[in-house]
């Protein structure tokens, strides 16, 4: 009698397992699929092509770029963009100065200075002065003004100064902003907004959906393995027991 018990109690305890693991496999499969239909909709990867952007993201780096609006970019934002009068190839850089901006270096301390307010930029490359060369530009409406983290050995805004826009692009040239890098392994992470422009009328802009996506690809996958597991798991088990 306990014997026969033994086993119905058993029978319906992998019956329950079955359907559980399952259920965790299924959920995990829309999970996964789901975030990389959402990220493939949302963003899309790129090369770096020279160490302008050094030290935040370096030559070769790949990096996953949200496709937004250029009415959407805020200063601080890494963008890529495309314009004729830079080169046939997408260019990555980061945004000082928006429509309007009067940017100027450099101050007795070597900042930059937005609309006459010093910004302190700890993501450049090196501890001197924000441009070896000093400069000023007032950004024209729908323009923006773009220089590389790396000032030393960056071919920006700086060096078309003298063009009619006064070295900015037009905002409808971005094609996305860059919020997270991708490879190599240790460098990957999320795109921080600098804290210097939270200050400046507009502040910076909102990350986009990367952590999200990258949570249900990563559950998804635990879900995936978890509930294929159960199976051998279980058959382990009952082969032990008998």
């Amino acid at each position: 009698m306990s014997s026969s018990t033994e086993r119905r109690t058993d029978g319906r305890g992998r019956t329950t397992g079955s359907v559980l693991s399952g259920l965790a496999v299924a959920v995990g499969c829309v999970l996964f699929l789901g975030g990389f239909v959402w990220g493939a909709l949302t963003y899309r990867p790129y090369t770096v092509p020279t160490d302008s952007m050094t030290p935040t993201i370096s030559v070769g780096a790949r990096v996953l770029a949200e496709k937004v609006n250029g009415s959407e970019i805020r200063r601080g934002d890494i963008v890529v963009f495309q314009d004729s009068a830079w080169g046939e190839l997408p260019m990555v850089k980061r945004v000082v100065g928006v429509g309007g901006d009067k940017v100027a270096c450099c101050t007795k301390q070597g900042l930059l200075t937005i609309n006459g307010t010093p910004v302190e930029e700890p993501y450049r490359q090196g501890g001197g002065p924000a441009s070896p060369v000093g400069f000023k530009a007032t950004v024209p409406n729908g323009q923006l003004f773009l220089l590389g983290d790396h000032r030393s050995d960056s071919l920006d805004s700086r060096v078309h100064l003298t063009d009619g826009d006064h070295g900015s692009v037009p905002s409808s040239a971005v094609e996305a902003r860059v919020d997270a890098r991708a490879w190599p392994l240790g460098s990957v992470g999320v795109m921080e907004r600098p804290a210097a422009f939270a200050a400046l009328p507009g502040g910076t802009s909102r990350p986009g959906p990367i952590q999200p996506i990258t949570l249900a690809v990563v559950a998804g996958t635990v879900l995936i393995l978890g509930g294929a597991a159960y199976g051998p798991i279980a058959r382990r088990k009952g082969r032990r027991r008998g």
